[in-house]
C-alpha cells in the first residue's frame, strides 16, 4: 500500500500530501481505525484539516463496497496521515476540550 499510496488519492488529497525532498507523497502512517456508524471518522478527519493535516480515510475489506451501496463501510474506517505529521496528530486526539482552559489561555 505504501509504495503505491500517492496514487490512490483523490486530487485535493494528494495536493495536500506533503512531499519528500525527492518529490515523492511523504509515507502515510495508520492513526487509529473508526466505526463509520456514527461519523467518527468523518469528524475527526475534518478536525485534523482544521489543523492543516491531511488524512487518508481507507475502508479494509469489503468496507468501500459497503461505503457505495449502503452510505457506510460495515468494517469501519482506518485513518492515515503523513508519518511526518503522525505526533501532532496523536496529540490532537488524545487533547482534553478543556486543556486550553486549564492552560491559561
Amino acid at each position: 500500500m505504501i509504495g503505491s499510496f500517492g496514487r490512490h488519492m483523490p486530487g485535493e488529497l494528494y495536493d495536500q500530501w506533503p512531499r519528500t525532498p525527492a518529490g515523492e507523497p511523504v509515507a502515510p502512517k495508520f492513526l487509529t481505525h473508526c466505526t463509520s456508524r456514527d461519523i467518527e471518522d468523518v469528524m475527526l478527519v475534518n478536525y485534523l484539516q482544521s489543523y492543516g493535516i491531511p488524512a487518508a480515510v481507507i475502508h479494509p475489506g469489503d468496507g468501500a463496497f459497503g461505503k457505495v451501496v449502503l452510505g457506510i463501510s460495515g468494517t469501519g474506517s482506518s485513518i492515515y496521515v503523513p508519518e511526518t505529521l503522525y505526533d501532532q496528530a496523536k496529540d490532537l486526539m488524545e487533547a482534553r476540550p478543556d486543556d486550553e482552559l486549564q492552560s491559561g489561555i
